[in-house]
C-alpha cells in the first residue's frame, strides 16, 4: 500500500489493513514518563505492543514548537518516520499562570539543563518568591498539561490528537518521595497531598496523563 492511499483510509480500515493494532512506538526516552505509559496503557489492556523509541535506537526529535501540540505532533512524526511504524508522542509540562503560563514547553529545560528535576523544581520556587511575598494568603495556581498525538504514519494528514490537564497549587517547598519533574511541588487541595506523595495508581487515575490516555483510547476502534 502507498502512503498517499494509506492517508485516505478511515481509521478502521487502516488498523486492519496495516496491523495498526499490533505495535506502536511511543515517542519518547523519558523514564518517569515511560513507566506511567507502561502502567497506563497496561491497565487499559490494549492488545498491541508498545515500544518505546530507545529500543529502536531512535533518539528524541528536536522540540522547535511553540505549543505543546506542535511538539507532540513533531515527536510523532519524527519517530514514525525513523520506525515506519504508527506512533504515540506526549507533550507536557506545567503552566502556572502568575508566570505567564511557564515553564509551559520549557518544563524538563526551565533551569536550563534538560530533565533536572531538582534544579527546574528550584528556579520555580525562586521565581514565585517575590509573588508569595507580594500576596503571602494567596494560593498560586498551576495545571499540568498533557498534549498526545498519534500519527498512523510520518506524512498522516489527520493526527489523533488528545488533552489533559490537572489543576492543583503550587508550594513553597516540595513535599513527598515520588513521581517526577514538578510532583512534589504541585498540591491538590482536595486530597491534602502532592503528585508526589500519591501512589502510582492514584495518580494516574486522576493525572493530566491518564486524562489523555482516556481520551486517546476513546478515539480508536479497539
Amino acid at each position: 500500500m502507498t502512503q498517499a492511499s494509506s492517508a485516505n483510509l478511515t481509521l478502521q480500515e487502516h488498523l486492519t489493513q496495516t496491523k495498526l493494532a499490533n505495535q506502536w512506538v511511543l515517542a519518547s526516552n523519558n523514564k518517569g514518563k515511560l513507566a506511567e505509559f507502561k502502567r497506563l496503557f497496561a491497565a487499559a489492556d490494549l492488545a498491541v505492543t508498545i515500544v518505546p523509541q530507545g529500543q529502536l535506537n531512535i533518539e528524541d526529535a528536536i522540540e522547535d514548537g511553540l505549543s505543546f501540540v506542535e511538539n507532540a505532533i513533531i515527536k510523532a512524526r519524527h519517530a514514525s518516520r525513523a520506525s515506519g511504524l504508527p506512533t504515540i508522542a506526549d507533550d507536557s509540562g506545567l503552566c502556572v499562570p502568575v508566570l505567564g503560563n511557564a515553564p509551559g514547553i520549557y518544563s524538563a529545560r526551565y533551569a536550563g539543563e534538560h530533565g533536572n528535576d531538582a534544579k527546574n523544581n528550584a528556579k520555580l520556587i525562586a521565581d514565585l518568591q517575590p509573588i508569595r511575598a507580594a500576596k503571602p494568603d494567596t494560593p498560586i495556581k498551576g495545571v499540568f498539561v498533557c498534549m498526545l498525538a498519534m500519527v498512523r504514519h510520518a506524512d498522516d494528514p489527520l493526527p489523533i490528537i488528545a488533552q489533559g490537564l490537572w489543576h492543583g497549587e503550587i508550594l513553597d517547598a516540595p513535599h513527598g518521595d515520588g513521581g517526577f519533574g514538578y510532583d512534589p511541588l504541585f498540591w491538590l487541595p482536595e486530597l491534602q497531598a502532592t503528585a508526589a506523595s500519591l501512589s502510582a495508581a492514584d495518580k494516574n487515575s486522576i493525572s493530566h496523563r491518564g486524562q489523555a490516555i482516556e481520551q486517546l483510547l476513546a478515539q480508536l476502534p479497539l
